[in-house]
C-alpha cells in the first residue's frame, strides 16, 4: 500500500545487490511511495548481482560508484545531481564487509589490512559520502540520511568479528557529522539497528542461523524483517520525522531492551 510519502522526493541508494538486500527492499518501498533515486553500488556488485532488474523495476538509473573512492563519489554526485536537474532528499548507506570474517579469522586473530579495508568500505565510506554531498551542497534542506548498524556495534557476538567495530565507528560518524547537517542545512542523519537479516553479508558469520533463531526467540515482536526494515526507513526518509537525528535507532522487535524471554527459560 501506497501512502505517497515521498512524492517528489530524490535520493541515492547505496548497496542494493539482491532481492534479499535491506537496499533493495528500500528501493522497491521508495518506488512505490512516489519517490525518484539514483542506484549505485561498486562495478563487481553490478556484475554479480542482480541490480540491473532493479533499476528496471524500479525505473530508476544505475550509476558504478566505489563508496570508498572520492573521485567515484565526485562523479556521482555530479551525475545525479545533473539528471535531477537540483538536489536530492535522501540518501542510503547500506553497506558492509569484513574480509577477516569472509577468511573465517577469529577477533584475536585478524589481519590488520584486511581490518583496514572492512573499516574503510563499512564505516569510513559513509563519512565519505556524506562529506561528498556537504561539499557539492546536494542535500535539500529537512533532508534524510540513514545508515544500517546492528547491535554488535554495543554488545559482544563473539562471531561478529571487527565489523562491531565497523559498526561502531559508524554510529559515531552518525552523531558526530549529524550534528553539523543539522546546524548548517537542517538535514537528518540516523542509524538504524536492524535485526540480524538473510543477506549475503551476514551468511558469512559463522552461526548465523542460529542466532538468527536466538534473536528470534528473545526478542518480544520477533526478528523484524528486510522489509520491515525498508518500511521503517521510508518514514525516516519522509516528512513525519523531521526532528529525529543523530540517533541509533533500534529496529529489531524490542531484541535490544530483552534480557531473556519465557521462550528460552522454558
Amino acid at each position: 500500500m501506497s501512502y505517497n510519502l515521498l512524492k517528489g522526493k530524490k535520493g541515492i541508494i547505496f548497496g542494493a545487490l539482491d532481492e534479499n538486500s535491506i537496499a533493495w527492499k528500500v528501493a522497491e518501498r521508495a518506488y512505490e511511495e512516489k519517490a525518484s533515486f539514483v542506484l549505485t553500488n561498486t562495478p563487481i556488485s553490478l556484475r554479480i548481482g542482480k541490480i540491473y532488474e532493479l533499476s528496471h523495476k524500479t525505473k530508476s538509473i544505475l550509476i558504478p560508484a566505489d563508496a570508498t573512492s572520492i573521485q567515484d563519489l565526485n562523479i556521482l554526485f555530479e551525475k545525479t545531481l545533473d539528471h535531477f536537474g537540483g538536489k536530492i532528499d535522501f540518501l542510503l548507506h547500506s553497506i558492509a564487509m569484513s574480509i577477516n570474517i569472509r577468511k573465517g579469522l577469529t577477533y584475536p586473530s585478524l589481519n590488520y589490512e584486511f581490518l583496514r579495508k572492512g573499516w574503510e568500505i563499512s564505516a569510513v565510506s559513509f563519512h565519505k559520502i556524506m562529506q561528498t554531498a556537504w561539499n557539492k551542497k546536494a542535500m535539500n534542506k529537512w533532508g534524510s540520511i540513514v545508515a544500517i548498524t546492528y547491535i554488535a556495534s554495543q554488545r559482544i557476538f563473539p562471531h561478529y568479528g571487527d565489523m562491531s567495530d565497523y559498526k561502531s565507528y559508524l554510529e559515531s560518524i552518525t552523531r558526530n557529522f549529524g550534528y553539523h547537517w543539522g546546524i548548517k542545512e537542517k538535514v537528518r542523519v540516523n542509524t538504524v539497528s536492524q535485526s540480524p537479516s538473510i543477506t549475503r553479508a551476514a551468511k558469512a558469520i559463522k552461526g548465523f542461523d542460529q542466532l538468527l533463531t536466538l534473536s528470534d526467540k528473545i526478542s518480544p515482536l520477533g526478528n523484524a524483517s528486510a522489509q520491515d526494515c525498508a518500511n521503517y526507513i521510508i518514514t525516516l526518509f519522509s516528512d513525519l520525522t523531521r526532528k529525529v537525528t543523530m540517533q541509533n535507532l533500534y529496529h529489531d522487535g524490542g531484541f535490544s531492551h530483552t534480557g531473556i524471554s519465557e521462550t528460552m527459560i522454558s
